[in-house]
This record gives C-alpha cells, sequence and structure tokens, in this order.
C-alpha cells in the first residue's frame, strides 16, 4: 500500500450495474485500485471488461453502484450534481479518442472552452490557451480549424483543451486509437512528458499493448473485475 499523501485516486469496492428488466448487469464488480500522483497508469482489457465505464467513474461522469470513489481526498460519489460539475471542471480533463473539436472554432477558441466555466477576463484566458498550445507544440496553428489539421494536431488540440485548466488528473480514453502509429506514437511521447516533467496523474484507456508499453504501470480489467492476466 502507498502512503496517504501519494495517492490521488482510491477506488474501493466499486461496483456498476444497469437495470435490464428485472435483473441487474454487472459491469464492474468490487474493483479495488489505487493511483499514485504523477503516475501514468493504462488500463487494458478486450472489448466490454468495464475499462471505459471506470474511467467515467473516476471522472465523475457517472456514478457507483457501490464501492467509493476518492480523488485528492475528496469522496466524488457523495457530491451533488452542480458541486460535481465545477469538481470535473477544476479538477480533472478528458482526451477522447475521436478529439470532440467544434468544427467552426478555431484550435485556439475550442482550447478555450473549459476556460468559459471559470472567472478568469479574457485576456488571462488568452494566456492559459497560448501556454496550454506551447505545451503540446502547436503554438503556430492557433488560428486554424479542425479541417485544417491532421488527426495527430487535432489530438494535440484535444490534450491542450484538457491541460487548459491546469488539472491534476487527465482522463484518456483510447487517445491513439484513430491515429497512425507515428502520430499515435507523438501523442504517447506528449502523455509521458505531461506526467514526468509536469507532474499530471494520467489514466489512459487502450487495447493497444504498444500504448500500454509507454505507461508506467498497466492494470488489466476483464469481466469487471481487475485480473492479473486476461485469459486467452
Amino acid at each position: 500500500m502507498t502512503s496517504g499523501d501519494d495517492v490521488l485516486v482510491r477506488v474501493k469496492g466499486v461496483e456498476k450495474y444497469y437495470r435490464r428488466g428485472a435483473e441487474n448487469v454487472h459491469v464492474l464488480a468490487g474493483i479495488e485500485l489505487e493511483v499514485r500522483r504523477g503516475e501514468f497508469l493504462a488500463l487494458m482489457g478486450p472489448s466490454g471488461s468495464g475499462k471505459s465505464t471506470l474511467l467515467n467513474l473516476i471522472g465523475g461522469l457517472d456514478r457507483p453502484s457501490g464501492g467509493s470513489i476518492a480523488v485528492d481526498g475528496h469522496p466524488i460519489e457523495r457530491l451533488g450534481e452542480r458541486p460535481l460539475a465545477a469538481w470535473r471542471a477544476r479538477h480533472v480533463g478528458f482526451v477522447f479518442q475521436l478529439y470532440n473539436l467544434l468544427p467552426a472554432l478555431t484550435a485556439e477558441r475550442n482550447v478555450e472552452l473549459p476556460l468559459l466555466l471559470t472567472h478568469l477576463n479574457a485576456g488571462q484566458r488568452r494566456r492559459h490557451v497560448r501556454l496550454a498550445l506551447e505545451v503540446v507544440g502547436l503554438a503556430h496553428r492557433t488560428k486554424h480549424y479542425p479541417r485544417q489539421l491532421s488527426g495527430g494536431e487535432q489530438q494535440r488540440v484535444g490534450i491542450a483543451r484538457a491541460i487548459v485548466t491546469d488539472p491534476n488528473l487527465l482522463l484518456c480514453d483510447e487517445p491513439t486509437g484513430d491515429l497512425d502509429r507515428k502520430a499515435g506514437d507523438e501523442i504517447l511521447d506528449l502523455l509521458q512528458g505531461l506526467s514526468r516533467d509536469h507532474g499530471k496523474t494520467i489514466i489512459m484507456v487502450t487495447h493497444d499493448p504498444h500504448a500500454s508499453a509507454r505507461a508506467s504501470r498497466t492494470v488489466h480489467l476483464y469481466k469487471g473485475q481487475i485480473v492479473t492476466e486476461v485469459p486467452k
């Protein structure tokens, strides 16, 4: 066990199930997981194993059916909807497989979106956006629209948007799944740097062993449970 100060995310006995008619369909069963500050953790497992569900629970996008989830000591499953949304906006950055950029907005405007929920003025928001785009190596592409960017560049914009509020936790759902190997490796380099050089804690869902090898630790899920090895 790691000490409390070293642990950013603590998942204890977490279950998730959905009602289907008269029965409960279990997606997660008794998950126990600790993630250290600054760790780059990969979650692996076959489709339907519960990887994305667990990621969404840790990020406060969904609520567990049982158990508890604490991030930086805060039990997020106890928060009401509005406090949970405010906590999520401040402390968690999300990176998606398909980028989720708004096509009518430039790169800098896409990155600015999370800051519109803060009390920063326009000048402060511009400075945060410029810094985030510099971190991901796109300071020269601020005025470009998504259609003018490659897939790898669009994902970099997505990562800039995720870090623009300076969250301590990044949750990445198949961040290289829509990219070729070269662009994917560049994104993995960037994520490693964010963990190593900027102290970001990263949890990445992936089915790709090449991607998981870049993480500092890999956890395997199978049929809603953490296992030491996925059965063949």
